[in-house]
């Protein structure tokens, strides 16, 4: 099962949470940049406000697709410590990577800000949305963000991960939808037709979009 796109991958996902008790005031949060297309359909659809977690995966400095850990904004870095210990990898290492994320990361708050208000999160239900999901580390590093900022109950939504992913986070989230499990997974895109890379100006598009569409006066 493929999706044509990362839309398309919203929309069933919207379907699936269409069926759950989502409260009113219930947030969707993208992690940029392929989650906000996908969180955008299900908001859209939902009506519910969008958001996203600026948070960056820290690759192994020789290998950058393979995590090693995550980063937020404020800058600590969460390690895989089994990993990094078994790959030898040192401190300054990790500090390179991380500071170059970091600089991704100031650079995506001050163009997305703009068409983005923090959601506060204290007491209200929390939908986390990516467009897959591979080592985990960055879902884990939203995770742990979501239950700091005081979310009353956490749902997380992505179309497609390895086999297992809703064993793993059964226990770490409220409830996880996760449409497709195949043990012969191998990476996120090969559940697309359309996989391309989604652009900020994109992402500035769909956070505009959505919040002017729960504008007062908004048709």
């Amino acid at each position: 099962m493929r999706f044509k796109d990362r839309k398309e991958a919203g929309a069933r996902l919207a379907e699936a949470l269409a069926h759950r008790k989502i409260e009113a005031n219930a947030v969707v949060l993208g992690l940029p940049r392929g989650g906000i297309p996908v969180g955008y359909e299900i908001a859209r659809r939902l009506h519910l406000q969008l958001d996203f977690l600026n948070i960056r995966k820290l690759g192994v400095p020789w290998q950058p697709e393979v995590a090693m850990g995550a980063v937020g904004e404020d800058g600590i870095p969460h390690l895989n410590s089994e990993l990094v210990r078994s790959l030898a990898i040192t401190s300054n290492q990790i500090k390179r990577v991380r500071d170059l994320e970091l600089s991704v990361i100031r650079e995506r708050k001050k163009a997305y800000r703009g068409y983005a208000p923090t959601a506060d999160l204290q007491g209200r239900q929390v939908i986390l949305v990516d467009d897959g999901i591979a080592t985990g580390a960055t879902m884990d590093l939203a995770i742990e963000m979501v239950r700091t900022a005081g979310a009353r109950s956490l749902i997380m939504a992505i179309p497609a991960g390895p086999e297992g992913t809703t064993a793993k986070y059964e226990d770490m989230v409220d409830h996880c939808i996760c449409l497709h499990e195949p043990a012969d997974f191998n990476y996120v895109g090969q559940f697309y037709r359309n996989f391309d890379p989604v652009s900020d100006d994109e992402v500035c598009e769909l956070l505009r979009a959505s919040f002017e569409a729960l504008s007062p006066g908004a048709s």
